[in-house]
């Protein structure tokens, strides 16, 4: 692939890969060790250090984005995963929970950091028109395939070895990656044409407002959200106390999920060529909703398994990777290319804002009020969610089935722009 052809875009794309699936494993491990040092109020500890997790992205991530340009970048990336790789290593020593507090708040402020700056130098690493929509995609990608991948891994990993080793082992690839952004050739940034910072951070978060299919995407976020929480906070006590497993059973558990996202990644390039991105993220939106429904029920009727909780677990990887996986197209097409970093770091921030939302509901009230009534609210705020994707995202937007050669062009806005001034 010529894409990878371009020796810095490929050591820096490792590097990325390395950290994700660092960040993927840390948080398999930080569920365990919150399990250890809490026991029953696990979901507290996690939905907390979650909720932190979440303020930074959502606070910082503009941030970053607004002042890349005024910093060395690539001795910013390096310092970044550098930061990363001490706070992991630090992680299995805590004695204390506002111990784990404090260094997931560095962890998470370096990684909220790390995308928006690796998202800005890509294009003046990869200066090819298609091949920089390639190399954004394979971003895309690589994210996706670390929240598949990740449980898995860690499932295998803690069959062999106890979680306080995987911190090790994350700790070393978060160094491994410095590594690679060190042997890098980033170019010194070329200043925005926006003065201020205000401006900048917040102009891709402007697109999504004024742009009826991104409105529906903000509300996609939240379906997303409400039950990925459900799956990345309830998961370790759900199956410590409700099912009787262990912490290996914890990761396989989560790894269901992560097998609904592989059938469904194996399956939706297909699918996008003949389906508009719409009528396949309103289809995820409507498995997400039927998941968290049936999962609250069967926690009302005192009926969950672990082949129940296996299959609602894999519907809701699977309902995700629907969502998920086509929104960096619809990205794509609603911005310029001289818009599109921003349009991308607008989207991850306003989707982390979803989860700051839901975190807390799976973590607080799942301890304090039980799975019943917590995977209740979960799951009216996904019908909510889809509800609004429906109202906001005008059916003839994304009418017309998309072909390998018409993906972008049906959905782009025309040159006078009428998707972002008219109402849903």
């Amino acid at each position: 692939m010529r894409l990878f052809a371009v020796r810095d875009y490929r050591h820096l794309f490792s590097a990325q890969v390395i950290a994700l699936f660092g960040t993927g494993l840390t948080t398999v491990a930080l569920g365990l060790l919150a399990y250890d040092l809490a026991g029953p109020r696990a979901g507290t500890v996690l939905g907390t250090a979650l909720t932190i997790k979440m303020v930074m992205y959502v606070l910082i991530a503009p941030l970053a984005a607004a002042y890349v340009d005024r910093l060395p970048r690539r001795t910013f990336l390096f310092v970044l995963d550098a930061v990363r790789g001490v706070v992991v290593l630090a992680l299995p020593l805590v004695t204390e929970i506002w111990h784990i507090y404090i260094l997931i708040g560095l962890l998470q402020a370096a990684s909220a950091a790390f995308t928006p700056t690796f998202q800005a130098v890509i294009p003046d690493i990869v200066t090819d028109e298609s091949a920089y929509t390639r190399a954004l995609s394979a971003s895309q990608i690589a994210s996706t395939m670390e929240s598949l991948l990740s449980p898995v891994l860690a499932a295998v990993a803690l069959t062999f070895l106890s979680f306080d080793r995987l911190f090790l082992g994350t700790s070393a690839g978060f160094l491994v990656s410095a590594l690679l952004v060190l042997s890098t050739r980033i170019p010194d940034a070329r200043p925005s044409t926006r003065t201020g910072a205000w401006d900048r951070a917040a102009s891709g978060i402007r697109t999504f407002f004024r742009t009826p299919r991104l409105r529906g995407i903000m509300a996609l976020n939240l379906v997303v959200a409400a039950a990925g929480s459900i799956v990345v906070v309830n998961t370790v006590n759900h199956v410590r106390d409700e099912l009787g497993g262990s912490q290996t059973h914890v990761a396989w558990m989560l790894a269901a999920s992560g097998t609904g996202t592989l059938l469904a990644a194996l399956v939706l390039p297909r699918v996008l060529d003949r389906l508009a991105a719409r009528t396949v993220m309103l289809t995820g939106a409507g498995v997400l909703v039927a998941a968290t429904t049936t999962a609250a029920t069967l926690t009302v009727a005192g009926l969950a398994t672990w082949t129940g909780t296996a299959v609602i677990w894999a519907g809701i990887g699977i309902g995700m990777a629907l969502i998920i996986t086509p929104t960096g197209k619809v990205l794509r097409a609603s911005a310029g290319r001289n818009a599109i970093p921003e349009a991308f770091a607008a989207q991850f921030s306003l989707s982390h804002l979803a989860w700051l939302i839901t975190y807390p509901i799976a973590g607080w009230l799942g301890t304090t009020a039980g799975f019943t009534l917590t995977w209740s609210v979960l799951a009216a705020l996904a019908g909510a969610g889809t509800i609004g994707a429906l109202l906001l995202w005008p059916h003839h937007d994304g009418r017309r089935p998309p072909t390998s050669a018409t993906t972008l062009t049906h959905l782009a806005p025309s040159k006078d722009h009428p998707t972002l001034t008219k109402a849903a």
